[in-house]
């Protein structure tokens, strides 16, 4: 939140972003805290994140980086920019190393040896001999002071900055315990010899000066240790996608030099470079094939499972590994403008945004610990006047203090987008922030854009037709050798039909040469009509070359025509012999997909600048009812709009330039991540694959996620209206309610984690 006079940065004008790294944080109210006091410097705004523990900020000009990190440290906190990524991987095996996470783990383990005695000789009396209070405050005091040493120290910190948080309620509540066995063991009866106490699971009556709660303080502190401990695992965890993600590039290429090769560090690669992979090897970075033909795995960047053929002019993505032959391939980007650093930008930038829900949880969490204490001392108060008895005033009130935990509010929201946006990422799907999760909720209407998404967005051959007499393969050879002189995109077509064979005929392993196909002489391009030559002593033409055709002929290209395609005639010595049917291919998923999204209650919209007989053939082949047909791409933002004046939620999928502006009109833009940057850059959520499915599983993972963050602020939400006034009420015994909260925050990472077995 932001005072009324300040500033934020996008209202001053020009401003730069940086990330920070955000120490000393232990619970949701802690970054609260950072997030307000950053946020009220003039011309500042931050988002702090708890699970990712980083803060991102927007910083008008005239603010320093050192001011925003002075400001978190005034507040308690400890604040550095991330260190650039270390090129060794013997280097960065060894940072993955985590200290903190050792130290917690060292922490933990001689806090449980030395509590467990303490709690089984205060629940069972039959195990407490002579002096055995004596015996637990030994093994007690150290769990409390060096055990509980980081809620002790997070609590005076945040208590010289005036401020309280989760350490505060743990510090105050383990200390009071403790202060009070001490007092009642050195001052009262609690120390005599033959002392027993009986372990009550709720608040009862009892003499106070022979009452003592060491299992209270030492059974808490290990409990919230091991809470804590959970916690930092399962949140190592759910980030543990982004990370692969970013790890997965090669780390050195051997770039071709004067001929030869050299080994050189991946950092070192410009656009331009030329370098060789090998069998086996990954592709350094983003480029184009130049030399070789090969399959490329992109499983773990794209999650297909199909290998892709490439050759000479196919563009390849890097982190891909080439699972053939050897390529060469010129790098056309770099760094941070490849597609995985991309993606990895766009993971992380996700996982640190915040849903309108979170905001909620946060600003809770924010004033949460003041009213416990408030609640506490109140509950104190109301016990003793009610019973007049010290010791079950004192025992509610520590309940009270020990329940409450803001942090599964905290948690609700960044772990359950870090364990989602993390398996997006893994499948090929990049969800840009947690706002998209709220459109897929409420979108009813998919429009999906026909050329690139829909179908292949390449004319392919479909089919043949002969005169009587005419043979299909002989017909498809001598067309196929008069297109590859063209560059024309039926030309493309017909040649690559002729190449692959329908009926199949053996394909070229040497890029340039057509294979089975003869040469041609006399090659002549009638303009607006079509091409004709010399093939094989006959003068061959394809096109509208012919005046009349024989009635099959005529038929089956009325036919074509009437099915969305493109009807080319052949012929040779002045007679028309066949008809060849080309087409912009239907994608072989698309049928699939479009019941998918059916499936999840959207009904689907064909939208296409084509003419409406190829368009309405297209819609047939893959089950869509509704078609927009012959718009402008300046007129698509329209349609859109439109379809929302009629109180559509419109979903957009689109891959090109001239959809850009649409997928950002839309309630929500998918941009396929084979199309333009424009397109991905417009779309909230980007499809790595150009397989339309992928638009259901992002929808169906957007929506599951989101879900997972309700269940999961339903159950913090619900755990402290439940646990606060049974606590207050005297039903819960401290250390009870301390393995309560402790296992509340374990419960929401865990719940989240779920989502790593999304399919």
């Amino acid at each position: 939140m932001t005072s009324t006079t300040t500033q934020t940065a996008s209202e001053i004008g020009s401003t730069s972003e940086v990330e920070l790294l955000i120490g000393g944080m232990t619970c949701a109210s802690c970054a609260a805290r950072v997030e307000k006091k950053l946020n009220r410097m003039d011309g500042v705004s931050a988002t702090v994140n708890y699970a990712t523990e980083k803060a991102k900020v927007s910083y008008a000009e005239g603010v320093q980086v050192s001011d925003l990190i002075a400001t978190v440290v005034k507040t308690g906190y400890t604040a550095e920019e991330p260190a650039p990524p270390e090129p060794e991987p013997e280097v960065r095996e060894a940072a993955g190393r985590d200290p903190e996470l050792t130290a917690l783990r060292r922490r933990l383990l001689v806090s449980v040896l030395l509590a467990a005695p303490v709690v089984l000789l205060a629940m069972i009396p039959a195990l407490q001999f002579d002096n055995w209070q004596w015996l637990s405050l030994t093994l007690a005091a150290p769990v409390v002071v060096w055990g509980g040493l980081p809620f002790h120290r997070a609590a005076w910190t945040n208590a010289r900055h005036g401020a309280a948080t989760m350490d505060t309620l743990v510090s105050v509540g383990t200390l009071a315990a403790f202060g009070w066995s001490l007092w009642a063991l050195f001052f009262g009866d609690a120390g005599m010899t033959g002392m027993h106490d009986e372990f009550r699971l709720t608040v009862s009556r009892m003499d106070a000066a022979s009452t003592i709660y060491l299992e209270v303080a030492a059974g808490v502190v290990a409990l919230i240790l091991l809470g804590r401990y959970l916690e930092a695992r399962s949140k190592r965890r759910a980030g543990a996608a982004l990370k692969a993600l970013m790890e997965l590039g090669a780390k050195d290429v051997a770039v071709l030099r004067d001929g030869r090769e050299v080994r050189v560090p991946v950092a070192s690669l410009a656009v331009g470079d030329r370098f060789v992979v090998r069998p086996g090897e990954k592709i350094a970075t983003d480029g184009r094939v130049v030399q070789g033909l090969s399959a490329v795995d992109a499983a773990m960047l794209t999650g297909e499972s199909v290998p892709m053929d490439v050759g000479p002019g196919d563009q390849v993505t890097g982190a891909t590994v080439n699972a053939g032959g050897r390529l060469v391939v010129e790098a056309t980007r770099v760094g941070a403008d490849t597609q995985l650093a991309r993606m990895a930008k766009l993971v992380e930038d996700a996982q640190n945004g915040k849903a309108e829900v979170q905001r909620l949880a946060d600003r809770i969490s924010a004033v949460f610990v003041p009213v416990v204490i408030l609640i506490a001392l109140g509950t104190f108060g109301v016990w003793l006047a009610a019973t007049g008895d010290t010791s079950a005033a004192f025992t509610a009130a520590v309940s009270v203090l020990i329940i409450a935990c803001p942090c599964a509010l905290g948690l609700a929201t960044p772990t359950a987008l870090m364990v989602g946006t993390g398996r997006g990422a893994q499948l090929g799907i990049l969800i840009k922030g947690p706002e998209v999760l709220e459109s897929t909720r409420r979108v009813d209407t998919v429009v999906l854009d026909k050329t690139g998404t829909v179908t292949t967005g390449r004319m392919t051959l479909q089919a043949v037709y002969v005169a009587d007499g005419e043979d299909e393969k002989e017909v498809l050879r001598l067309a196929g050798a008069l297109e590859h002189a063209s560059e024309h995109p039926v030309a493309r077509a017909i040649a690559a039909g002729a190449e692959t064979g329908i009926p199949p005929l053996e394909r070229s392993r040497e890029p340039g040469r057509a294979g089975t196909l003869p040469q041609v002489e006399h090659f002549e391009n009638v303009p607006g009509r079509g091409v004709r030559g010399r093939v094989e002593g006959r003068e061959v033409a394809v096109g509208r070359l012919f005046d009349v055709l024989p009635e099959e002929l005529a038929r089956a290209g009325r036919q074509a025509e009437q099915d969305g395609r493109t009807a080319v005639t052949v012929g040779w010595d002045g007679r028309a012999r066949g008809v060849l049917a080309v087409a912009d291919a239907v994608k072989e998923t698309s049928a699939a997909a479009v019941r998918e999204l059916r499936a999840l209650g959207l009904t689907p919209v064909l939208l296409t600048g084509d003419n409406r007989t190829v368009a309405e053939a297209v819609a047939r082949t893959v089950g869509i009812d509704e078609v927009i047909a012959e718009v402008l791409p300046e007129e698509k933002v329209d349609v859109v709009r439109r379809l929302q004046r009629e109180g559509r939620a419109v979903a957009m999928v689109g891959d090109g330039v001239n959809d850009a502006a649409a997928l950002a009109t839309a309630d929500l833009g998918l941009a396929m991540g084979t199309g333009t940057d424009a397109a991905i850059e417009a779309g909230d959520l980007t499809l790595v694959r150009g397989d339309l499915r992928v638009a259901a599983d992002a929808i169906r993972l957007s929506r599951r996620t989101l879900a997972t963050i309700k269940g999961n602020l339903v159950w913090a939400f619900g755990y402290n209206v439940a646990a606060l006034p049974l606590a207050a009420a005297g039903l819960l015994n401290p250390m009870i309610a301390g393995a309560a909260m402790a296992f509340s925050s374990v419960f929401v990472v865990t719940n989240s984690l779920r989502l790593r077995r999304f399919r």
